[in-house]
């Protein structure tokens, strides 16, 4: 079953890094992308760009970021396959974003089956 990993953090923390602790930050992610891959579950992730940057859309109209509906923000994503959800909830708690904010784990909705 696919399992889609939403990162949620407060992204104005990342302009407060040093160079540093963001070499250190982008080199666990990468780790983490590469331990997924390696045990075959990984599908596909990505970084998202700053709040400040994006766009909502509603019936209404288009309301510029940044969106401050709380501290922590949708900072990317991962999508794994997982054969329970037991297994997607272990991969979620080792991703390094689980220790700087949370990771929202959420199966897929699977149409044909």
């Amino acid at each position: 079953m696919k399992y889609l990993f939403l990162l949620y953090n407060d992204e104005d923390g990342w302009e407060a890094l040093s160079s540093e602790e963001k070499t250190e930050t982008v080199g666990a992610y990468q780790a983490y992308a590469q331990a997924l891959k390696k045990a075959g579950v990984h599908i596909s992730s990505e970084p998202l760009d700053h709040s400040r940057n994006g766009k909502r859309v509603r019936a209404s109209g288009v309301e510029d970021g940044p969106f401050a509906d709380g501290k922590e923000q949708l900072g990317g994503f991962f999508m794994i396959e997982a054969d329970n959800l037991d297994d997607a909830l272990d991969w979620a708690a080792r991703c390094p974003c689980a220790a700087q904010g949370h990771v929202e784990v959420r199966p897929v909705w699977d149409f044909d089956g």
